[in-house]
């Protein structure tokens, strides 16, 4: 490969628009490694939901840009589906609740299945790529970036369920990425506007926030991401993502796949490296897969240009490219072997979503056994579309709405809730303050999460979920025996 061939194997850009001709065109001009799709990428259909035959085309004319320079293996097209709030791809999908549903529930084969069933419904759309699980681990309240997004607060559960969801990813066809190294979840400021600073030193790293990223690299996991956070045990005031320690440490653990950045369009980036000078800085530091630069055309002149001036040695270029070829060509052959997975139809997957929620439901405080609310609830808080989920289920329920002791549901970062009862559809640090005697932690805001909520409001089912992280006085483990 030339330089500018390989240049282009190590970018990843972002495109405007539905439209995806001038991306295609830039991929084969720069020789790019592929391409992400973002939520405005999304063609839609007459309905407002997201019209898969569209994408579908949509993503096979980028991979097949990614291939007309005549390089044997396929192009990269990712996405960031987490479940929760993150989910660039909705209806008619299938819906999931947040991560952190998976600390809740603590069981690693459904966060596999989970995966698993994710997965199997981006591949046949041609996305082989997933920007998840979140790996961080939230230290709560103060964490205002991740929250809901981290699986759990106890460093050994946040490793151990992100590699079995992401084991499931890969059994479906999908890349997983664990993000973001070295530690999102225990810094307070959010990276999309400015940059963090991370001031615990490398033994208190090593003892919570590198844990899942150790289990996730002894697992053999193909992709992680590094994060936009300044880390002064590593590198004092340099972005992790543009930090040579910061990659040495992950080296240092034996990772040997493909180190990604972070979105390098962001605030915590753009600030101090502007233009296209972030992507031949983070590639020098040790980056192999640079995401989402703010123009891919100057990024690309400047790795070029970087490699003439001997800025970026010409090794480093060469070893960034052969990792991200290597995943993509080892991706090719696992793709089309006997035995492949098949994918799954659209929306197919709402039976596991809702195991999540029936075993990741917690109650903190209120009875555990019989119903809370026998007859009836009035119910307050939350969108338009949680009150009617929420109706949907009592209905089917036969819970009458309009009588009874006041629900109310609190969104995501919202604020604590009065009443009687206090329902958390996000990350459940607002039931901290709450005022009602009824706290209960559901994690998501999907119809089957829902469902999961009327069963033990109604004595039909008994809350089997653990706080997976404190929640002011509520200790993480909080739940019913």
């Amino acid at each position: 490969m030339s330089v500018e061939e390989k240049a282009g194997q190590v970018l990843m850009p972002v495109y405007a628009g539905t439209d995806p001709a001038a991306q295609a065109a830039t991929i084969e001009r720069l020789h790019l490694a592929g391409s992400i799709i973002m939520g405005d990428n999304i063609p839609l259909d007459a309905n407002g939901q997201a019209d898969l035959g569209a994408m579908t085309d949509v993503n096979a004319r980028l991979s097949q840009a990614a291939r007309a320079d005549g390089r044997p293996w396929p192009g990269l097209i990712g996405v960031d589906q987490e479940g929760g709030i993150v989910a660039r791809l909705g209806a008619p999908l299938t819906e999931w609740p947040t991560p952190m549903s998976f600390g809740a529930a603590g069981n690693a084969p459904l966060a596999k299945d989970a995966g698993r069933a994710l997965a199997s419904e981006l591949a046949p759309l041609g996305f082989n790529l997933d920007f998840a699980p979140d790996a961080d681990v939230t230290v709560g309240p103060a964490d205002p970036t991740i929250g809901a997004r981290s699986m759990s607060g106890n460093p050994d559960q946040a490793g151990q369920l992100a590699v079995a969801f992401s084991q499931g990813m890969q059994d479906a066809g999908v890349l997983p990425t664990l993000k973001h190294f070295p530690g999102h979840g225990s810094v307070t400021v959010d990276s999309h506007q400015d940059l963090p600073v991370q001031p615990a030193g490398i033994t208190e790293l090593e003892a919570r926030d590198w844990k899942p990223f150790r289990a996730a690299v002894a697992a053999g996991m193909p992709m992680v991401m590094t994060g936009h956070i300044a880390v002064p045990a590593l590198e004092p005031g340099v972005p992790a993502s543009l930090s040579a320690p910061t990659y040495a440490a992950l080296r240092g653990m034996g990772f040997n796949g493909v180190a990604v950045t972070d979105a390098l369009n962001m605030g915590a980036v753009q600030q101090k490296y502007p233009g296209g000078s972030a992507a031949p800085a983070a590639l020098a530091a040790g980056a192999d897969l640079l995401l989402m630069p703010a123009d891919v055309g100057k990024a690309h002149a400047a790795i070029v240009d970087a490699v003439a001036a001997g800025t970026v040695q010409a090794a480093r270029l060469d070893e960034a490219a052969t990792r991200v070829a290597t995943m993509l060509a080892w991706r090719g052959r696992t793709a089309s072997s006997p035995g492949a997975p098949q994918g799954a139809a659209p929306g197919s997957s709402g039976d596991t979503s809702a195991r999540v929620s029936d075993a990741a439901i917690t109650v903190l405080s209120g009875q555990c056994s019989g119903p809370i609310a026998p007859a009836g609830v009035r119910v307050a808080g939350g969108s338009d579309q949680d009150r009617a989920r929420f109706a949907a289920a009592a209905a089917k329920a036969g819970l009458s709405i309009g009588q009874g002791p006041l629900l109310t549901l609190v969104g995501y970062a919202g604020r604590p809730a009065g009443g009687d009862i206090a329902v958390t559809l996000d990350a459940p640090w607002p039931l901290a303050g709450s005022g009602a005697p009824v706290k209960i932690a559901l994690y998501g805001r999907t119809p089957g999460a829902f469902d999961a909520l009327v069963a033990v409001l109604t004595g039909k089912a008994i809350a089997p979920g653990k706080l997976p992280a404190a929640v002011g006085s509520f200790p993480a483990g909080t739940g019913c025996p």
